[in-house]
């Protein structure tokens, strides 16, 4: 008899010990609120509370690059003023970058406004006017042409991750959504195939570049303009390639002049 209380209470307290680890885990954000409401069966009992918005953050003022043609003499003037520091990347945690929000209050997402922004031809909508459901999307990494948004993801030209390593470990929840969702400049974000996308991942201009070879300078500076607006750092190795194709791109207009 006492062997079955013991047990009984052993199994009380595992019970317990959950309990307050997933009201635990809620406050926290690394479960949706009302999971404990859920194992507890009151999910029907009271309405779950609404998620929490993330309040937006101004980005800062977009260092302007007039359509394709690449200001050599501005852009090597931002490099010049980025810091360079070891990356530091251990920690760096998707979810904690909130994306694809709708930060002004609209329906429409980042996402779907930087599919609208970079269509060849007015994107058509969905019947509520909140989804993109066809446009004409040019791929500056490889040059192919989408009119399927299925078919094309939204890139961060400078990676979340990359970010993150780069000074971003030390922003506010907020001021990584407002990077996250930046669609204040085209420099941020822009649409890519999903091919290049992923193939480009988290690496800097130092693993990846374009497999587009004359869309590589326009990368690189539009790459260093990001990295200066959002007073990010370099490290060393990713430091020296881009001054060096940066270098090279500027000597090649001059040679054709």
């Amino acid at each position: 008899m006492a062997r079955r209380r013991s047990l009984t209470l052993r199994g009380l307290f595992i019970v317990l010990a959950v309990l307050a680890a997933v009201a635990v885990a809620e406050r926290l954000h690394i479960l949706p609120p009302g999971t404990l409401d859920e194992m507890l069966g009151e999910e029907t009992q009271r309405p779950r509370p609404p998620r929490k918005q993330v309040p937006a953050e101004p980005p800062p003022p977009a260092i302007s690059r007039p359509s394709d043609r690449i200001d050599y003499a501005e852009v090597s003037r931002q490099l010049d003023r980025i810091r360079v520091e070891p990356e530091r990347r251990r920690g760096y945690e998707r979810s904690d970058w909130p994306h694809w929000l709708a930060l002004d209050g609209g329906c429409l997402n980042a996402r779907e406004k930087v599919l609208i922004r970079d269509s060849l031809r007015p994107a058509t909508l969905d019947a509520k006017g909140c989804s993109v459901k066809g446009g004409d999307w040019l791929d500056p990494y490889t040059g192919e042409r989408f009119t399927d948004p299925q078919m094309v993801d939204i890139d961060h030209r400078v990676p979340l991750a990359e970010a993150y390593a780069s000074g971003g470990f030390d922003w506010s929840r907020e001021r990584r959504a407002a990077y996250a969702n930046d669609t204040s400049d085209p420099l941020t974000l822009l649409v890519a195939s999903r091919e290049a996308n992923r193939a480009k991942g988290s690496k800097g201009p130092e693993d990846w570049l374009p497999p587009k070879r004359d869309g590589i300078c326009l990368y690189v500076a539009d790459w260093i303009l990001v990295k200066a607006r959002w007073d990010l750092t370099m490290d060393e190795r990713e430091r020296v390639t881009v001054g060096n194709i940066l270098s090279d791109c500027r000597a090649s207009v001059g040679r054709q002049r």
